[in-house]
């Protein structure tokens, strides 16, 4: 006798088509949050970066550590704060964060040229796919490997701050490099973690919760990973 008779083995297939709907429609919500988030700050940075009324104010004087620091101090909000929030207010509040580093990052078109940012930009998006996709559809448990890339994380902030102090370009480029590493490893572990945390029977609230803070993560992945890779690709201005 079969022990699956027909009608289960059907019920279980449309079962996990509805899962595997629901986990995309998931996956698409939490990489449109990333993506506007990203439009976001790259509006704020540009329009900042090149305006001389707006980046003198702020970079030519003190406000320009608040400025640099303020980011910092979002992602522990948000990360201490996300399941208080509503899924209203968690969505403002990542909003506000990446217009918030949008200004932090106006600097870059200070310093670098607009070429080179936008390849660097596409650099960045090439392998912040290709990572991402690995997470998704790999077997393999990156749990472990993404506890070695906290530590390492841990590690990029705090040489970074120091650095802020120190301006030590032999430390910047140590912190690059290992930086690059840390976040690849990151986006993998990250869109993984994202994946394997959706439940269909969460509520709205949660799910919606559930892809703001995945597409949180994500962001600040590719944006470290940006400026990281933007110390060996980028060009100076003259």
């Amino acid at each position: 006798m079969n022990p699956n008779p027909a009608w289960q083995t059907g019920a279980a297939r449309a079962g996990g088509a509805i899962f595997d709907e629901g986990l995309r429609q998931h996956m698409l919500r939490v990489y449109n949050y990333m993506c506007i988030g990203l439009v976001l700050t790259g509006i704020v940075a540009y329009v900042v970066g090149t305006t001389p009324a707006l980046y003198v104010p702020i970079f030519q004087s003190p406000l320009k550590w608040v400025v640099m620091l303020a980011p910092l101090a979002f992602v522990f909000f948000f990360s201490f704060r996300i399941e208080k929030m509503s899924a209203a207010s968690a969505q403002m509040a990542f909003w506000a964060f990446c217009a918030v580093m949008g200004l932090s990052l106006a600097s870059v078109f200070l310093v670098f040229t607009g070429t080179s940012i936008a390849r660097t930009f596409f650099i960045t998006a090439a392998m912040f796919g290709a990572t991402s996709l690995y997470g998704y559809t790999t077997k393999r448990d990156l749990s472990q490997f993404g506890s070695f890339m906290i530590m390492g994380l841990i590690g990029v902030i705090i040489a970074s701050l120091v650095n802020l102090f120190l301006a030590s370009s032999a430390l910047q480029f140590a912190i690059s490099v290992i930086g690059v590493i840390v976040f690849v490893g990151l986006t993998a572990w990250d869109t993984q973690s994202i994946k394997e945390r959706y439940a269909e029977h969460f509520s709205a609230e949660s799910q919606q919760k559930m892809a703001v803070f995945g597409a949180f993560s994500l962001y600040l992945n590719f944006v470290n990973l940006f400026q990281l890779l933007l110390q060996f690709t980028g060009q100076r201005e003259e």
